[in-house]
């Protein structure tokens, strides 16, 4: 069944909030269109929370539109405060240009840069020699403060402290939409829906200052069903980089999801046609493994490659199946010098391996049950692994029924 690209995103319950829906139908059905989307590179990879922004991007650009991906080197240097309690930690210019090489490389595995198909900008280019009177003259005088202050991402921060410098923010990114759409016609922004108050922004402004009508459009951020966000772990968030967390772990994380958010997670994250993913929808109790399957392989896919995914794949097979399939997992390296005549207690591998954030949290996984070494459940806190018991290779620790960690000496 063809669909045009707009009803595509909106039948995948992409879209949240629009500007103009009548406008922008027309524009992304109609037309061919430049369009951006916002990245601050305030880490040194992507993470989860940007892949629907990226899938965006995939599903514009296969529709023959042109991505414009802004990195915010000059916008990261202050720090977007939505959806944060604290300011950010201020970050170096060679640290911020870093980050945004780190995001090229790995937007380009779903976004083709190539022949002017997608294009990359960087917001310092313009905003780090701004001329501060003039900016505010010319920019600042179109931005009511009493406006900004009820917007969702400052009003959430006024009762622990708003700094002037995290208010200039809005600003910026208004700002930004103004450059883009003078210097390269670009009349559509997306972004996150904890973006739609920045996001206004820089359409009245263009409105204001050039009397131009430009778009804006949110989506929906990737939440589980019952409104938390996805894509943290007990080791934190699940990023892109497969240094990071690796395709074995990412491919684990989207196996693990829960049977109520696969359909979404399909929808949001995938180019599983709508159709297939209907019949998946049909599938109930352990039937829904299958859907859960096909998500991991398909978006490690989209993420590692192919071959990543087939081996992340085999491995989780071959765990679950009892097999000594271990190659792919996740592995911890032990030195000599945390054994103790020969041996190191079970607890101080599970902090080590990171399967817990500390001894107590270990004593207590232990305690309940969830706990397995080499096939054997542990349920004596004082227990030992000898360096013998490496003589195969490695340990292979084992924590609840789903998360499985290799343990080898140095």
């Amino acid at each position: 069944m063809s669909r045009s690209v707009f009803e595509e995103l909106k039948a995948r319950g992409m879209i949240a909030q629009m500007t103009n829906e009548e406008k922008i139908r027309e524009l992304m059905d109609t037309q061919k269109i430049k369009f951006y989307i916002g990245f601050d590179p305030t880490a040194d990879s992507l993470h989860v929370g940007h892949f629907v922004q990226i899938m965006v991007m995939a599903h514009m650009q296969r529709a023959g539109h042109v991505p414009i991906a802004l990195f915010g080197g000059g916008t990261g240097m202050i720090g977007d405060p939505s959806g944060k309690t604290d300011m950010r930690k201020m970050l170096t210019r060679e640290t911020i240009q870093h980050n945004i090489d780190c995001f090229q490389k790995q937007m380009s595995k779903l976004v083709d840069f190539s022949d002017g198909k997608a294009l990359m900008v960087n917001n310092a280019d313009w905003l780090l020699n701004l001329n501060y009177i003039d900016f505010l003259r010319e920019v600042g005088v179109h931005f009511s403060v009493n406006r900004m202050l009820a917007a969702e991402c400052y009003k959430q921060r006024l009762e622990r402290g708003l700094s002037f410098f995290e208010l200039n923010y809005m600003i910026m990114q208004s700002y930004d939409f103004l450059v883009l759409s003078r210097k390269y016609d670009c009349q559509l922004e997306f972004g996150g829906d904890d973006q739609w108050s920045n996001i206004i922004g820089g359409v009245e402004l263009n409105r204001r200052m050039d009397g131009r009508e430009v778009c804006g459009m949110t989506f929906n951020l990737l939440q589980t069903s019952d409104g938390r966000k996805m894509g943290k772990t007990e080791k934190g968030a699940v990023w892109l980089d497969p240094e990071k967390t690796s395709p074995y772990e990412f491919y684990q994380y989207w196996r693990n999801v829960d049977d109520a958010d696969v359909v979404n997670c399909m929808k949001m994250l995938t180019f599983i046609p709508l159709e297939e993913i209907a019949e998946y929808a049909k599938l109930e109790g352990s039937a829904l493994n299958q859907a859960k399957e096909r998500l991991a392989f398909e978006v490690t896919k989209l993420i590692h490659g192919e071959e990543e995914a087939q081996k992340a794949q085999s491995t989780a097979k071959a765990l679950f199946g009892s097999s000594t399939d271990t190659e792919h997992m996740p592995t911890t390296a032990l030195k000599a010098e945390q054994f103790t005549d020969g041996a190191i207690p079970v607890i101080d591998i599970l902090v080590a391996s990171a399967l817990a954030k500390s001894k107590g949290e270990a004593r207590r996984l232990i305690e309940q049950g969830g706990i397995t070494v080499d096939d054997e459940r542990v349920t004596d806190i004082g227990k030992t692994v000898s360096a013998e018991d490496f003589a195969k290779g490695h340990v292979l620790v084992k924590k609840g029924k789903k998360v499985f960690h290799k343990i080898v000496l140095e």
